[in-house]
């Protein structure tokens, strides 16, 4: 982040959290063995301990099993074979610790109970409530999105002994209590906060505008089938009026589309598209270090990464042509040898393939190649799809720097905003404003405007084809942005799009009987791709998931809680369609 974290205070922090790191979920023990009135009546103490909650409740670059639930890459994964178990899921906590949900809401709830007689400048009190608030709704949204209702803890909770911590065990709360408080936090945090900080030092910081974009996040999923199995049209509604809202403070704050798709990604301090910006940095020893991984964990391993997050052929597939027209359509001008041939830009901004040009290393010529001879790959770590991801990618790091990769992570962008707006419009049956949305969005791509100027899109879509365009230009647009899987879980598309299918890839074969290995790896880099394509190469799809075919369980949309902080606190009840499970989550 470009604001300063207060490691003195980090560590005070720390110490004090070790003394009831042992302790079970929920219980409650007095963590206040330091001087809060000095903390909260000296600012720059104050924004030390806010600087702590930014550090221990801010997203990261995404990664692991939900990246792996996708159509975007392969891999194993308890959730797609099938065998989630009530503990396999333990964001819900059972311990209280400074990385623990319970232990990072104590620290917020901290700050706001301690605001509340504070000394400090009532602005200054106000941009540090604003912030915590923020916080607060984004911890409990993790939560319900996973589970439903939680117990909603809104004060720190200092129970000593057996008895007193039985008086203070929490039921769940139900899931439309969650939302509303969770709402209202947001709605002080807009109320607190300024649209834009003054100072680029600041840079990083909550602004009304990204807690207005969280607020229509909240309450866009909320309207989903996940939560909304009726189509409650007032939650469309509340959904519609908080993007609204979100826009409005966006744009009169000087935020809206980067111009730049691929390299929007490098711009850090001013970046129009990034709501809420998470920041990293290239620090390789000082106590300042916080680098992303995202980019070592990218490209090729002979390029200085792990080539990880590898595209699948769906995903590749998903993007459609420079037209806007789906790959599947009979006009789009598909051509399957020559697949790469006049995609929608954002392809090209997300995909290396067999061939492409892929700036690397400060190379901008630099050409990728994955093509196999005779069984094995000219690569000497080959990927396995046939694939890399580009998203990203610093062209101009060094191999040496690739370790140390310190791009800003974009949490909410001005685009996502754009097509919540346009799918809760949706929702209200106002289909000519989700055009609107559609339409910002591939224009700023670059895709081809269309005697039509609806860049690609049908025309005169029914609210559910409308749903579906929708999602798939979000599947496109934030393509490797750990966003796909929370879209197939709030609409519960797992089952009707993924179930009894396996993820495929590509094998790109060398034809030897045209040419040898050794005159073709001569005259590759300054050969017509198109040409070598047609005439050199053979591709051949291939299965990913060899060991299963995906098999997504309904329950899997409200998790379990872990059983163990069933035994901690007795009033919790278990998420129904789980062994022993009463909780309903949809109330």
């Amino acid at each position: 982040m470009k604001f300063k974290y207060y490691y003195i205070l980090i560590l005070i922090v720390c110490s004090l959290f070790a003394l009831g790191s042992c302790s079970k979920v929920l219980d409650k023990h007095n963590l206040t063995a330091f001087n809060e009135e000095q903390t909260f009546n000296n600012l720059d103490l104050a924004r030390g301990y806010l600087s702590y909650i930014y550090d221990q409740n801010s997203p990261e670059w995404p990664g692991g099993d939900w990246m792996k639930c996708t159509e975007e890459e392969a891999g194993d994964t308890r959730y797609f074979e099938g065998t989630v178990q009530v503990n396999t899921v333990s964001d819900f906590g059972v311990s209280v610790s400074p990385d623990n949900v319970w232990g990072k809401l104590r620290m917020i709830n901290d700050l706001l109970v301690n605001m509340k007689s504070s000394s400090l400048d009532p602005i200054d009190k106000n941009h540090l409530e604003g912030q915590a608030y923020f916080f607060r709704a984004y911890r409990y949204f993790e939560l319900i999105k996973l589970y439903g209702g939680v117990p909603l803890v809104l004060k720190p909770q200092n129970a000593i002994g057996d008895e007193a911590k039985k008086e203070a065990f929490k039921s769940r709360s139900k899931t439309s209590e969650c939302v509303v408080q969770i709402t209202k936090d947001l709605d002080s945090s807009i109320a607190k906060l300024p649209g834009r900080w003054s100072s680029d030092d600041d840079w990083g910081r909550i602004t009304s505008g990204a807690a207005a974009a969280l607020k229509g996040r909240v309450l866009l999923t909320y309207a989903s089938p996940q939560f909304n199995s009726d189509d409650n049209k007032e939650r469309w509604q509340a959904s519609y009026e908080a993007n609204k809202e979100s826009i409005e403070i966006l744009k009169n704050n000087g935020f809206g589309l980067n111009l730049d798709y691929q390299d929007m990604w490098f711009q850090e301090v001013g970046n129009p598209e990034a709501v809420w910006s998470v920041g990293f940095n290239n620090s390789q020893a000082d106590q300042l270090q916080r680098n992303e991984g995202w980019d070592a964990s990218n490209r090729p391993g002979y390029m200085g990464g792990s080539g990880s997050n590898q595209p699948t052929k769906e995903i590749v597939d998903a993007f459609p042509m420079e037209n806007g027209k789906d790959i599947t359509a009979s006009s789009s001008g598909y051509d399957s040898v020559l697949f790469y041939k006049n995609r929608d830009p954002r392809f090209y901004a997300t995909i290396a393939f067999n061939g492409g040009k892929w700036a690397l290393n400060g190379n901008s010529d630099y050409k990728l190649w994955t093509y196999t001879v005779d069984g094995t790959s000219v690569e000497s770590d080959a990927t396995t799809s046939g694939f890399y991801c580009k998203k990203a990618i610093d062209p101009d790091l060094k191999l040496d720097d690739v370790p140390y990769a310190g791009t800003d992570w974009m949490e909410i962008r001005y685009a996502e905003v754009v097509l919540n707006l346009a799918e809760s419009a949706c929702g209200i049956g106002k289909i000519n404003e989700a055009y609107d949305g559609l339409v910002a969005i591939r224009k700023r791509a670059g895709i081809e405007t269309g005697t039509n100027n609806l860049y690609g899109l049908k025309p005169n879509m029914t609210r559910d084809e409308m749903f579906k365009a929708i999602l798939h230009e979000r599947q496109i647009e934030f393509a490797f942005e750990g966003k796909r899987y929370w879209d197939l879980r709030r609409w519960k598309l797992f089952e009707p799009l993924l179930n009894g299918t396996r993820r495929t890839g590509v094998t790109i074969k060398l034809n030897t009987s045209a040419i040898s290995a050794d005159d073709f790896a001569a005259q590759r880099d300054t050969m017509n791709l198109d040409y070598a394509y047609e005439n050199y190469f053979e591709i051949e799809s291939k299965v990913l998931d060899t060991k299963f075919e995906i098999n997504w369980q309904p329950n899997y949309y409200f998790f379990a809680l872990p059983q163990q902080a069933l035994d901690n606190d007795l009033k919790l009840k278990q998420t129904k369609g789980w062994p022993g499970g009463a909780f309903d989550p949809l109330k």
